[in-house]
Protein backbone atom coordinates (compact mmCIF):
# COMPACT_ATOMS: atom_id res chain seq x y z
CA UNK A 1 0.00 0.00 0.00
CA UNK A 2 1.44 3.22 -0.70
CA UNK A 3 2.32 5.52 1.69
CA UNK A 4 0.43 8.57 2.71
CA UNK A 5 2.80 11.66 1.87
CA UNK A 6 4.10 14.59 4.23
CA UNK A 7 6.29 17.66 3.51
CA UNK A 8 8.78 18.45 6.19
CA UNK A 9 10.65 21.99 5.64
CA UNK A 10 13.50 22.44 7.69
CA UNK A 11 16.84 24.74 8.07
CA UNK A 12 18.79 27.64 9.80
CA UNK A 13 16.81 30.08 12.22
CA UNK A 14 15.98 33.41 10.49
CA UNK A 15 16.08 31.38 6.89
CA UNK A 16 12.50 32.47 5.81
CA UNK A 17 10.96 28.85 6.79
CA UNK A 18 7.66 30.32 8.31
CA UNK A 19 6.76 32.59 5.01
CA UNK A 20 7.75 29.63 2.47
CA UNK A 21 5.62 27.35 4.40
CA UNK A 22 2.75 29.77 5.01
CA UNK A 23 2.70 30.34 1.36
CA UNK A 24 3.05 26.97 0.16
CA UNK A 25 0.22 25.84 2.29
CA UNK A 26 -2.09 28.62 0.78
CA UNK A 27 -1.14 27.42 -2.24
CA UNK A 28 -1.88 23.58 -1.92
CA UNK A 29 -4.47 23.42 0.64
CA UNK A 30 -2.14 22.58 3.39
CA UNK A 31 -1.81 22.63 7.02
CA UNK A 32 1.67 23.33 9.06
CA UNK A 33 2.88 21.24 12.08
CA UNK A 34 5.55 23.30 14.18
CA UNK A 35 8.92 21.44 14.44
CA UNK A 36 10.18 24.19 16.73
CA UNK A 37 10.95 23.44 20.80
CA UNK A 38 10.69 26.74 21.67
CA UNK A 39 7.36 27.77 19.86
CA UNK A 40 5.67 25.38 22.33
CA UNK A 41 5.92 27.74 25.45
CA UNK A 42 2.99 29.89 25.74
CA UNK A 43 3.63 33.50 26.40
CA UNK A 44 7.52 32.85 24.85
CA UNK A 45 6.57 34.91 21.69
CA UNK A 46 8.81 37.26 21.06
CA UNK A 47 12.39 35.31 21.48
CA UNK A 48 11.12 32.31 19.30
CA UNK A 49 9.64 34.31 16.81
CA UNK A 50 6.37 33.09 17.30
CA UNK A 51 4.22 33.60 13.91
CA UNK A 52 1.53 35.79 14.88
CA UNK A 53 -1.96 35.40 14.07
CA UNK A 54 -1.81 38.18 10.95
CA UNK A 55 1.24 36.32 9.58
CA UNK A 56 -0.90 33.14 9.54
CA UNK A 57 -2.69 34.25 7.10
CA UNK A 58 -5.55 31.98 8.04
CA UNK A 59 -3.60 28.88 7.31
CA UNK A 60 -4.44 26.59 10.74
CA UNK A 61 -0.83 26.04 12.76
CA UNK A 62 -0.38 23.25 15.33
CA UNK A 63 2.02 22.31 17.96
CA UNK A 64 2.30 26.45 18.88
CA UNK A 65 1.24 28.05 22.27
CA UNK A 66 0.33 24.62 24.30
CA UNK A 67 2.73 24.55 27.07
CA UNK A 68 3.12 26.47 30.29
CA UNK A 69 6.97 27.01 30.58
CA UNK A 70 7.28 25.43 34.14
CA UNK A 71 6.06 22.19 32.65
CA UNK A 72 8.81 19.39 31.33
CA UNK A 73 8.02 18.59 27.46
CA UNK A 74 10.12 15.66 25.66
CA UNK A 75 10.92 14.68 22.41
CA UNK A 76 8.88 11.22 22.85
CA UNK A 77 6.04 13.85 23.55
CA UNK A 78 6.25 15.92 20.74
CA UNK A 79 6.54 12.67 18.45
CA UNK A 80 3.40 11.10 19.59
CA UNK A 81 1.45 14.54 19.35
CA UNK A 82 2.54 15.40 15.39
CA UNK A 83 1.77 12.03 14.29
CA UNK A 84 -1.92 12.50 15.80
CA UNK A 85 -1.89 15.61 14.22
CA UNK A 86 -0.53 14.58 10.56
CA UNK A 87 -3.75 11.35 10.73
CA UNK A 88 -6.14 14.68 11.57
CA UNK A 89 -4.67 16.93 8.23
CA UNK A 90 -4.91 13.71 6.33
CA UNK A 91 -8.05 12.91 7.43
CA UNK A 92 -9.88 16.53 6.33
CA UNK A 93 -8.20 15.96 2.80
CA UNK A 94 -5.26 18.33 3.53
CA UNK A 95 -1.37 18.13 2.80
CA UNK A 96 0.82 18.33 6.17
CA UNK A 97 3.68 20.67 6.13
CA UNK A 98 5.83 19.80 9.35
CA UNK A 99 8.27 23.05 9.57
CA UNK A 100 10.89 23.92 12.01
CA UNK A 101 14.59 24.04 12.97
CA UNK A 102 15.10 21.48 15.53
CA UNK A 103 16.61 18.78 13.86
CA UNK A 104 15.81 16.49 16.58
CA UNK A 105 12.22 16.75 16.75
CA UNK A 106 12.15 16.29 12.80
CA UNK A 107 14.80 12.78 13.10
CA UNK A 108 12.69 11.59 15.54
CA UNK A 109 9.51 11.74 13.16
CA UNK A 110 11.18 10.84 10.26
CA UNK A 111 12.79 7.94 11.38
CA UNK A 112 10.11 6.41 14.06
CA UNK A 113 12.71 6.78 16.82
CA UNK A 114 11.71 5.04 19.29
CA UNK A 115 12.65 5.94 23.05
CA UNK A 116 13.89 3.29 25.28
CA UNK A 117 13.44 4.05 29.01
CA UNK A 118 16.64 3.79 30.83
CA UNK A 119 16.53 4.80 34.22
CA UNK A 120 18.61 7.09 35.55
CA UNK A 121 21.90 6.17 37.51
CA UNK A 122 21.15 9.46 40.14
CA UNK A 123 24.69 8.44 42.14
CA UNK A 124 26.01 9.17 38.58
CA UNK A 125 24.08 12.33 37.92
CA UNK A 126 25.84 13.65 41.35
CA UNK A 127 29.05 12.44 40.57
CA UNK A 128 28.75 14.73 36.96
CA UNK A 129 26.93 17.55 38.60
CA UNK A 130 30.35 17.95 41.02
CA UNK A 131 32.46 17.33 37.86
CA UNK A 132 30.69 20.45 36.24
CA UNK A 133 30.89 22.43 39.40
CA UNK A 134 34.40 21.68 40.31
CA UNK A 135 36.48 21.32 36.28
CA UNK A 136 33.96 23.30 34.33
CA UNK A 137 30.80 22.00 31.66
CA UNK A 138 33.83 22.20 28.92
CA UNK A 139 35.74 19.15 30.82
CA UNK A 140 32.25 17.16 30.73
CA UNK A 141 31.75 18.33 26.77
CA UNK A 142 35.24 17.01 26.28
CA UNK A 143 34.90 13.75 28.04
CA UNK A 144 31.31 13.72 25.42
CA UNK A 145 33.16 13.98 22.67
CA UNK A 146 35.63 11.39 23.63
CA UNK A 147 32.50 8.44 23.51
CA UNK A 148 30.26 9.94 20.75
CA UNK A 149 31.90 12.22 18.44
CA UNK A 150 28.50 12.09 16.22
CA UNK A 151 26.54 13.11 18.81
CA UNK A 152 28.44 15.63 20.03
CA UNK A 153 28.43 17.86 16.51
CA UNK A 154 25.17 18.57 17.20
CA UNK A 155 25.37 20.01 20.75
CA UNK A 156 26.14 23.06 22.18
CA UNK A 157 29.23 23.21 24.28
CA UNK A 158 27.00 25.15 27.12
CA UNK A 159 23.59 22.42 26.54
CA UNK A 160 24.22 20.75 29.95
CA UNK A 161 21.36 18.76 29.81
CA UNK A 162 22.05 17.13 26.85
CA UNK A 163 25.89 16.65 27.77
CA UNK A 164 25.34 15.05 30.61
CA UNK A 165 22.86 12.66 28.68
CA UNK A 166 25.13 11.73 26.00
CA UNK A 167 27.21 10.56 29.51
CA UNK A 168 24.65 9.26 30.88
CA UNK A 169 23.79 6.54 28.39
CA UNK A 170 27.37 5.48 27.98
CA UNK A 171 27.45 4.75 31.54
CA UNK A 172 24.24 3.14 31.66
CA UNK A 173 24.10 1.14 28.53
CA UNK A 174 28.01 0.85 27.50
CA UNK A 175 26.83 2.43 23.96
CA UNK A 176 26.81 5.58 22.87
CA UNK A 177 23.69 7.73 21.94
CA UNK A 178 24.68 7.31 18.35
CA UNK A 179 24.11 3.91 18.42
CA UNK A 180 21.36 3.66 20.32
CA UNK A 181 19.59 6.35 17.98
CA UNK A 182 20.14 3.75 15.17
CA UNK A 183 19.05 0.55 16.89
CA UNK A 184 15.53 2.28 17.94
CA UNK A 185 14.75 3.53 14.18
CA UNK A 186 11.80 1.81 12.37
CA UNK A 187 10.32 2.30 8.96
CA UNK A 188 8.64 5.60 8.50
CA UNK A 189 4.84 5.03 8.70
CA UNK A 190 4.41 8.08 5.94
CA UNK A 191 6.27 9.08 3.18
CA UNK A 192 8.21 11.96 4.32
CA UNK A 193 9.14 14.36 1.39
CA UNK A 194 12.08 16.40 2.73
CA UNK A 195 13.64 19.94 2.15
CA UNK A 196 15.74 22.72 3.78
CA UNK A 197 17.07 26.47 3.27
CA UNK A 198 20.06 27.29 2.87
CA UNK A 199 22.12 30.70 1.94
CA UNK A 200 25.03 32.47 1.66
CA UNK A 201 26.30 32.21 5.31
CA UNK A 202 27.56 36.25 5.67
CA UNK A 203 23.54 37.06 4.34
CA UNK A 204 22.05 34.44 6.90
CA UNK A 205 24.26 35.62 9.58
CA UNK A 206 23.35 39.21 8.80
CA UNK A 207 19.38 38.13 8.23
CA UNK A 208 20.29 36.47 12.30
CA UNK A 209 21.81 39.75 13.59
CA UNK A 210 18.98 41.74 12.08
CA UNK A 211 16.50 39.71 13.83
CA UNK A 212 18.15 40.09 16.87
CA UNK A 213 18.00 43.78 16.77
CA UNK A 214 13.73 43.12 15.92
CA UNK A 215 13.39 41.12 18.75
CA UNK A 216 14.60 43.57 21.12
CA UNK A 217 13.21 46.29 19.88
CA UNK A 218 9.62 44.39 19.87
CA UNK A 219 10.62 44.05 24.12
CA UNK A 220 12.18 41.04 24.55
CA UNK A 221 13.85 41.94 27.58
CA UNK A 222 10.20 42.98 28.60
CA UNK A 223 8.66 39.27 27.68
CA UNK A 224 11.57 38.09 29.83
CA UNK A 225 10.79 40.58 33.04
CA UNK A 226 6.68 39.00 32.77
CA UNK A 227 7.58 35.46 32.26
CA UNK A 228 9.77 35.90 35.57
CA UNK A 229 7.34 37.07 37.32
CA UNK A 230 4.67 35.08 36.43
CA UNK A 231 6.19 31.90 36.56
CA UNK A 232 8.35 30.36 39.55
CA UNK A 233 10.52 27.95 37.83
CA UNK A 234 12.01 27.29 34.44
CA UNK A 235 13.34 23.63 34.00
CA UNK A 236 13.93 24.14 30.50
CA UNK A 237 11.91 26.61 28.99
CA UNK A 238 14.68 29.89 30.50
CA UNK A 239 17.35 27.85 28.86
CA UNK A 240 16.29 28.45 25.46
CA UNK A 241 18.60 30.26 22.95
CA UNK A 242 17.58 34.70 23.31
CA UNK A 243 16.21 34.08 26.95
CA UNK A 244 18.79 32.76 28.96
CA UNK A 245 21.41 35.72 28.05
CA UNK A 246 18.43 38.14 28.94
CA UNK A 247 18.45 36.21 32.28
CA UNK A 248 21.88 36.98 32.79
CA UNK A 249 21.24 40.80 31.86
CA UNK A 250 18.67 41.09 34.34
CA UNK A 251 20.89 39.67 36.77
CA UNK A 252 23.17 41.58 36.45
CA UNK A 253 26.11 39.19 34.87
CA UNK A 254 26.51 40.96 31.44
CA UNK A 255 26.23 44.89 30.12
CA UNK A 256 22.98 45.20 27.99
CA UNK A 257 25.50 45.14 25.10
CA UNK A 258 27.42 42.01 26.02
CA UNK A 259 23.72 40.39 26.23
CA UNK A 260 23.02 41.69 22.38
CA UNK A 261 26.58 40.51 21.40
CA UNK A 262 26.42 37.16 22.84
CA UNK A 263 22.59 36.48 21.75
CA UNK A 264 23.22 37.36 18.24
CA UNK A 265 26.78 35.01 18.46
CA UNK A 266 25.00 31.89 20.15
CA UNK A 267 22.20 32.34 17.31
CA UNK A 268 24.49 31.73 14.82
CA UNK A 269 26.38 29.17 16.45
CA UNK A 270 23.18 27.46 16.27
CA UNK A 271 22.34 27.95 12.95
CA UNK A 272 25.68 26.48 11.80
CA UNK A 273 24.66 23.53 14.28
CA UNK A 274 21.32 23.60 12.58
CA UNK A 275 22.82 22.75 8.82
CA UNK A 276 25.11 20.47 10.04
CA UNK A 277 22.13 18.13 10.84
CA UNK A 278 19.75 18.41 7.97
CA UNK A 279 23.27 17.89 5.55
CA UNK A 280 23.10 14.35 6.75
CA UNK A 281 20.22 13.55 5.31
CA UNK A 282 20.76 12.05 1.85
CA UNK A 283 16.96 12.06 0.58
CA UNK A 284 16.83 16.11 1.04
CA UNK A 285 16.40 18.67 -1.76
CA UNK A 286 18.16 21.81 -0.45
CA UNK A 287 15.81 25.32 -1.15
CA UNK A 288 18.13 28.63 -1.62
CA UNK A 289 16.85 30.96 0.41
CA UNK A 290 17.71 33.76 -1.91
CA UNK A 291 15.58 32.79 -5.04
CA UNK A 292 11.61 33.89 -5.54
CA UNK A 293 9.55 32.28 -2.90
CA UNK A 294 7.40 31.15 -6.16
CA UNK A 295 10.42 29.01 -7.52
CA UNK A 296 10.72 27.13 -4.09
CA UNK A 297 7.64 26.08 -3.92
CA UNK A 298 7.82 25.27 -7.71
CA UNK A 299 10.44 22.63 -6.32
CA UNK A 300 8.64 21.21 -3.37
CA UNK A 301 5.23 20.61 -5.58
CA UNK A 302 7.63 18.85 -7.98
CA UNK A 303 8.67 16.42 -5.24
CA UNK A 304 5.77 15.99 -3.59
CA UNK A 305 4.20 14.96 -7.08
CA UNK A 306 6.76 12.61 -8.35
Amino acid sequence: MQKQKVIVIGGPTASGKTSLSIELAKKINGEIISADSMQIYKDMNIGTAKPEKEEMQGIKHYMIDFISPEERYSVADYKTQVKKKIKEILEKGKIPIVVGGTGLYIETLIYEIEFFSIETDLEYRKELEKISEEKGLEYLYNKAQEIDKTAMEKISANDKKRILRVLELYHETGKTKTQLDKESRKEPEYDYKLFAIDMDRSILYDRINKRVDIMLEKGLVQEVKNICEKYNKFPTAMQGLGYKEVVEYLEGQVTYEEMIEKIKTESRRYAKRQLTWFRKYENLTWLNGLESTDKNIDIIINKYNN
